[in-house]
């Protein structure tokens, strides 16, 4: 089973960081796009990982995407 989960990528003066709003805890950097994605994939597989180990519920997402701007 496939699961979508919502990533934050926000821009800093020199580097990107990445955290998963339903995954408390779950953050990356990196100091390049494609490197902030490579780490927070494998970021989220050992956060996920570890839940499961540990019985934890995954929360369901519960949340609507709104974007501004150039549509």
């Amino acid at each position: 089973m496939q699961t979508h989960l919502t990533i934050v990528i926000e821009r800093g003066a020199s580097s990107y960081s990445a955290y998963g709003p339903y995954l408390p805890g779950c953050v990356a950097a990196h100091k390049t796009l494609r490197g902030v994605k490579t780490n927070m994939k494998e970021a989220v597989e050992i956060h996920l990982a570890g839940m499961s180990e540990d019985g934890i519920d995954i929360a369901k997402p519960s949340h609507l995407i709104f974007t501004t701007g150039n549509q």
